[in-house]
C-alpha cells in the first residue's frame, strides 16, 4: 500500500511550489558559505560550492584548509576564500572556524561538511557552528558533519528548524545507532529527532512527517562527488529564499535529473559528478526554477 504521506516529486508538483524570484543581482540571490576541504579533499568543498551558485545562488565564500586555500582561490576565481588551520595531516582544525565568523555571521546559507577528514575536528567545529551564524541562515550538514550529530548532544538546538542532513543510507544508519531498514520511516525519525530536513537518496523527509519521493534518478549518481553536488544546490537554492524542505526537494529533482540527462548523453555509469553541475541549471530552467 502507498503511503499517503509520501508526495512523488513531480514537475507539476515543482511548478506549484515555485522557487523565490531570482532578483535582478547577486545580493538578492543570497551568500552562501561551504566549510570543509581538508589538504587531501578540497575538490568536495569546491563541487558543493559550484552547485550553489549553478543552481542561482548569488555570492559565495569557502572556509577551507589553510595549505590549499590559495589554489581554491585560484580554481574558483567566483569566491573568497578563507584559510582556516590544519592540524599536521592535513586536517581542518575545528576551533578556527572562527576565522570565517564575518562570513558566517553574514551568510543566508552554510553548507559544512564536505571534505572534511576527521571525526575529532568536525565535532569541535559542528560545535562551534552554532554561535557563528546568523539567526536565520539554513545550515546544510553533509558527511562528517552530519556524522558526528550523535556526540553533540544539544551543541545544535540553536540551529532547530533551519537544518537540513544530506547523509547517504550509511551515514542515516549511523545517526540511527541501527541499521536502515525501511528509508522513508528511517528518514522520518532522522528528521524528528534533529527536527531537520533530511534528503537521502531519492528521498525528502521533514520533521513533520511528510516524504517526498523522486522518480528520477539513475545508479551512475552513485559515485565520488555526486553528495557533495546534492548538498551545494541545497545550499544554493536556501540561499535564493527557499525554505528547507522546498530547496531540498527541488535540489533532490534537480540532482537526479542532472543524472538521467547524463546517464543518456555519456552512459549509464562513468559520469562525474563534476559533469552534474552544468546539467543542473538547464533541469531547472525546464522546470520553470
Amino acid at each position: 500500500m502507498s503511503d499517503p504521506a509520501e508526495q512523488m516529486i513531480t514537475p507539476d508538483l515543482l511548478r506549484g511550489w515555485p522557487l523565490p524570484s531570482a532578483g535582478a543581482g547577486k545580493y538578492s540571490r543570497g551568500q552562501v558559505v561551504v566549510v570543509g576541504g581538508a589538504a587531501r579533499t578540497p575538490g568536495a568543498a569546491m563541487l558543493g560550492a559550484l552547485a550553489a551558485l549553478r543552481v542561482g545562488a548569488g555570492r559565495l565564500t569557502l572556509a577551507v584548509a589553510g595549505s590549499v586555500a590559495p589554489h581554491v582561490a585560484v580554481a574558483l576565481p567566483e569566491a573568497g576564500v578563507v584559510p582556516l588551520d590544519q592540524t599536521p595531516g592535513g586536517h581542518v582544525v575545528g576551533a578556527s572556524l572562527g576565522a570565517a565568523s564575518g562570513d558566517l555571521e553574514g551568510a543566508d546559507a552554510v553548507l559544512a561538511g564536505s571534505g572534511l577528514d576527521d571525526a575529532d575536528e568536525a565535532e569541535a567545529l559542528v560545535r562551534l557552528l552554532p554561535s557563528l551564524v546568523g539567526p536565520d541562515a539554513v545550515v546544510v550538514l553533509d558527511a562528517f558533519a552530519l556524522g558526528v550529530l550523535p556526540r553533540c548532544g544539544s551543541a545544535l538546538d540553536l540551529l532547530r528548524g533551519r537544518l537540513v542532513l544530506t547523509p547517504n543510507s550509511s551515514e542515516a544508519g549511523r545517526l540511527l545507532g541501527r541499521d536502515v531498514d525501511d528509508l522513508p520511516d528511517d528518514l522520518r525519525e532522522i528528521a524528528r529527532r534533529w527536527e531537520a530536513v533530511v534528503a537521502c537518496q531519492s528521498l525528502v523527509a521533514a520533521p513533520d512527517g511528510r516524504v517526498w519521493r523522486s522518480g528520477a534518478g539513475h545508479p551512475g549518481l552513485g559515485t565520488s562527488g555526486s553528495g557533495d553536488v546534492l548538498a551545494g544546490a541545497v545550499a544554493g537554492l536556501s540561499a535564493r529564499g527557499a525554505e528547507p524542505a522546498q530547496a531540498a526537494v527541488w535540489a533532490t529533482h534537480a540532482h537526479a535529473s542532472a543524472g538521467d540527462r547524463l546517464s543518456v548523453g555519456v552512459g549509464p555509469l562513468g559520469f562525474l559528478a563534476s559533469e552534474l553541475l552544468d546539467e543542473l541549471p538547464r533541469v531547472l530552467v525546464e522546470v520553470g526554477g
